[in-house]
């Protein structure tokens, strides 16, 4: 049976680390990880994209964004290509419910829809970080394994720069505050396994 304890210390933003269950799920599983990472990555450049067309105006927001973008989708070129080696065709899979959650937290008013989609994404970024690292450090394929260790240090650079963001345009204290409430939520979301692996499951 595995141990339900923590995989990894905390990571910087997240209020609990991830499962051991989920680690052995993912273990168990990796063609629909990859399938899912996919999908992710290109969401990611997406949620880059909109919010630089919801902002145009806001100009480091804007540079920051577009340079998240164009890295996410690289991964994403990246990725597809581990799929094609494997002989795995690239398909959509159910999202789990994590996002959506997440989503339903963002306030409709300005400017704290801003704060909202900045510090979301700096979470979303952040907990894939430490998955991303628990993969490079147990799958047995060690070239697959070499890759998911190459991607950490993007995205550890892109929570590194929701969070820039969030604090250029919003008091720390504001955004401290809102980050420990969303913080929250993440980790609710993710207290239950979702029977389906995916990279935020």
């Amino acid at each position: 049976m595995v141990s339900a304890s923590p995989a990894k210390p905390t990571i910087k933003f997240l209020k609990t680390p991830t499962s051991q269950a989920w680690v052995a799920q993912a273990m168990a599983n990796i063609d629909t990880i990859l399938l899912d990472h996919a999908q992710c990555e290109r969401k990611a450049a997406g949620t880059a994209i909109q919010m630089m067309s919801r902002y145009p105006s806001s100009t480091k927001l804007v540079k920051e964004l577009v340079a998240i973008a164009q890295e996410e989708l690289s991964h994403y070129e990246q990725v597809n290509q581990w799929l094609e080696n494997r002989g795995i065709p690239l398909q959509p899979v159910p999202p789990p419910p994590y996002g959506a959650g997440l989503k339903k937290c963002v306030r409709r008013n300005e400017p704290e829809r801003m704060l909202d989609l900045l510090l979301i994404s700096a979470l979303i970024e952040a907990r894939s970080h430490e998955r991303l690292g628990l993969l490079g450090e147990h799958c047995p394929d060690l070239e697959l394994a070499k890759f998911y260790r190459s991607l950490m240090a993007s995205e550890a650079r892109h929570y590194g720069s929701y969070w820039i963001l969030a604090t250029t345009y919003f008091d720390i204290e504001q955004v401290n505050h809102r980050l420990v409430e969303l913080a929250e939520v993440e980790s609710e979301l993710l207290s239950t396994l979702h029977p389906e692996p995916r990279i935020h499951s």
